[in-house]
């Protein structure tokens, strides 16, 4: 994997002990049944080891190192690397049987942002995906990734493909592990929201290493991850252990205004809904269930409090001059109220107002 820089030496070939022994007994002009006899074993079993049949054991090895001379950490050393090239061998075999499931994968964008290795053969791209993922097999992929396509909050209006967001969620993941963090504690985390709503109508250029930083004394690891294609993802939410949490935005519409309420509507789920779930969500209409409806209120009414928006609405006036002094008084910017309007059926998405809405665009971290 490209994530992680390695500079062991890794041959694709390998000496089995017995070669070398067999060449020693040569040099040595000692015959196999000599040896076998000095060292107390039998001549077939000392045969199927210079004939790469058997392997060198630790024992074997100390008592060719008493007779040859030559270190019992080189005779175990060949047969250990014998047998992991053999086992390397017929894991690579077993992997060309997947695939089509390595041809899932948005493999050349993974390439892009340089976490696997650039390769043509299926196998190595498998074993590639597998370390990426952090995973053994890819059996043990299904088991821990498989069921993303449940979790997935989704509109009607697409299918999005669950390697793409599997991909998607590990990048996120690789980032929030590497992402210092204190020990949760949810008191600390509302404060840093608070705080996070305060500086919404900062600019949004310096506004992400603040937040990030915030979240991070609370428990929290903030990341940005462009989405990939074929994923309609904007956010997910998880827990990486009982101590720390994720959050993750793809920054997928660009906007403050969903920029803001994907932030919130994450850090719902963190405060509201089970330690064991992954909150996948697209940010789109279409579809609700409990969890997904408790986020959603969570982040409206954080952002805009419930009782000055029904106030505001009521009125029926959503001018720009009326929209900019409603935001001005609650404390957000304008961008975010627009964003509720619309969603609320008050404005149409093509609304005049747009241009109040602010560009997001931040760095990966």
């Amino acid at each position: 994997m490209a994530t992680n820089e390695r500079y062991e030496y890794a041959p694709d070939y390998a000496v089995h002990p017995g070669e070398i022994l067999g060449e020693r007994l040569a040099a040595y002009g000692m015959s196999q049944t000599e040896l076998a006899r000095r060292i107390g074993m039998s001549t077939k079993t000392l045969s199927q080891i210079v004939n790469g049949k058997a392997p060198v054991t630790p024992e074997t090895a100390i008592q060719l190192e008493r007779v040859l001379g030559v270190s019992a950490r080189l005779w175990t050393g060949l047969d250990a690397s014998y047998r992991l090239l053999e086992a390397r061998t017929v894991a690579a075999q077993q992997l060309v049987a997947h695939g089509e499931w390595a041809r899932g994968f948005p493999y050349a964008e993974l390439v892009r942002r340089g976490v696997v290795e650039s390769t043509r053969d299926i196998s190595e791209r498998a074993s590639e995906l597998l370390e990426f993922f952090g995973v053994g097999s890819v059996d043990a992929w299904h088991a821990e990734y498989g069921s993303l396509q449940v979790a997935f909050r989704r509109s009607p209006a697409f299918n999005p493909s669950p390697e793409a967001t599997a991909c998607w969620l590990r990048l996120a993941e690789l980032q929030a592990m590497d992402t210092e963090c204190a020990p949760f504690d949810e008191r600390a985390f509302m404060s840093c929201l608070r705080d996070a709503r305060s500086i919404s109508r900062g600019l949004l250029a310096s506004c992400d290493v603040a937040l990030r930083e915030r979240c991070a004394t609370a428990g929290v690891a903030l990341v940005f991850v462009p989405e990939l294609r074929g994923t309609h993802v904007s956010g997910a939410a998880r827990w990486l252990n009982p101590a720390k949490a994720m959050m993750a935005l793809s920054l997928r519409h660009k906007t403050d205004d969903h920029f803001w309420f994907s932030l919130f509507h994450e850090a719902g789920h963190l405060l509201r809904d089970s330690k064991k779930a992954v909150y996948l969500d697209s940010g789109d209409e279409g579809f609700s269930c409990v969890d997904e409806e408790q986020a959603n209120r969570f982040a409206c009414d954080f952002l805009i409090p419930p009782d000055a928006y029904r106030r505001f609405v009521v009125r029926h006036c959503f001018s720009e001059l009326s929209v900019c002094r409603f935001s001005d008084e609650i404390g957000v910017t304008a961008g975010i109220v627009v964003g509720r309007l619309q969603h609320d059926r008050h404005l149409p998405y093509n609304s005049a107002l747009n241009h109040l809405k602010r560009t997001v665009e931040f760095a990966e971290a």
